[in-house]
């Protein structure tokens, strides 16, 4: 029977010496609660998200501290956190349905559909969309340009290359490996094997404009290639992935990235919704506390950090497929918003 130990804050008592003249007393010195919260790589924008989120936690409650874990990948870190073996994790509504359902990645995990039972949500947030950038001199015109090119679609494992994968296949009917290089590198390493030009196509999944290729698109011409739109509507093995929850079609429009994105028209990919999630027997003061001192001073950052504006109230519940957590649910409905009852 898996068991939870449910962190409580805890105090040190360290026994000072104040010399001769005072007596010896015992001074109560209060350390920071540590959680852990596991996330995609740098690069990607769930790290943002939940790195500004830690980070903002960090800062306005000294009593917790939150260490961002960028290892791994999104599944494993659903089944550590359903095993207690951590306190958040990037939750993925796709993700969390084949947990459920005990299918996809989780088919040989016979305990993934009771575990999943332990996870609660704590807000939703945009992923963005699947970005595919490549560099204008080289003349990529489409996805059936890739034909022997060097192609990042994601993390080995993880859902992002499954999803990019899907994509080109559906568009092009290559295969990875076979036609094209599907590059196996981490987002950080994959995003400077780009910049080297030791990449072709650079995928992911992301926030527009995102800050690493906002980066690159300083001082390169860029191009951003895409899924049509008849394709999108149309190919059954695209209709299936757009009716895996979170997934939605996106347009990437022309000039977010300024003078150096070529692109005149409207790029279609697919988008996606994402969350932070928790374990269901964390303390629901501790989680309300977290969310009330994120939300409530998000607004005033957004003038100085442009992709903060992708964040806001009407998105928390986006494609939420797991429960609300008690404490995040308890912030939500003071603001006056209705939490969805979610099973």
């Amino acid at each position: 029977m898996l068991t939870f130990k449910i962190r409580t804050f805890k105090q040190l008592t360290t026994s000072l010496c104040v010399g001769a003249l005072l007596s010896a007393g015992a001074v109560q010195v209060q350390a920071a609660e540590s959680f852990r919260m596991s996330t995609l790589g740098p690069g990607s924008s769930p790290y943002m998200v939940m790195t500004h989120f830690a980070n903002t936690v960090n800062k306005e409650l000294p009593e917790y501290s939150i260490i961002v874990n960028a290892t791994g990948v999104a599944p494993k870190h659903a089944l550590d956190t359903s095993k207690g073996r951590g306190e958040f994790f990037m939750m993925s509504p796709s993700i969390h349905s084949y947990m459920k359902t005990g299918g996809g990645m989780f088919g040989k995990i016979k305990q993934a559909p009771e575990l999943s039972q332990n996870l609660r949500a704590v807000f939703m947030f945009p992923m963005g969309l699947y970005q595919g950038v490549t560099y204008a001199e080289d003349n990529i015109q489409s996805l059936k340009d890739l034909k022997g090119k060097r192609v990042f679609a994601g993390p080995p494992g993880g859902v992002s290359r499954r999803t990019v994968e899907t994509m080109i296949r559906a568009a092009t009917g290559y295969e990875p490996g076979k036609d094209y290089t599907s590059v196996k590198l981490g987002h950080e390493s994959a995003s400077q094997a780009f910049q080297d030009h030791n990449i072709d196509v650079y995928f992911n999944a992301t926030v527009a404009p995102s800050p690493v290729i906002s980066q690159i698109a300083l001082t390169n011409r860029v191009r951003f290639i895409g899924v049509d739109m008849e394709t999108l509507q149309t190919n059954p093995e695209l209709q299936k992935l757009l009716g895996t929850p979170g997934y939605s079609i996106k347009p990437l429009e022309p000039g977010v990235y300024g003078e150096n994105q070529v692109n005149t028209d409207p790029v279609y990919t697919i988008g996606i919704n994402v969350g932070i999630a928790t374990h269901k027997d964390l303390d629901e003061e501790t989680i309300y506390k977290m969310t009330k001192a994120y939300w409530d001073g998000l607004e005033a950052q957004k003038a100085s950090t442009p992709w903060l504006r992708n964040l806001s109230l009407e998105g928390v519940f986006a494609d939420m497929n797991m429960p609300m957590h008690p404490g995040s649910a308890r912030y939500f409905q003071e603001i006056g918003l209705d939490v969805p009852d979610v099973k």
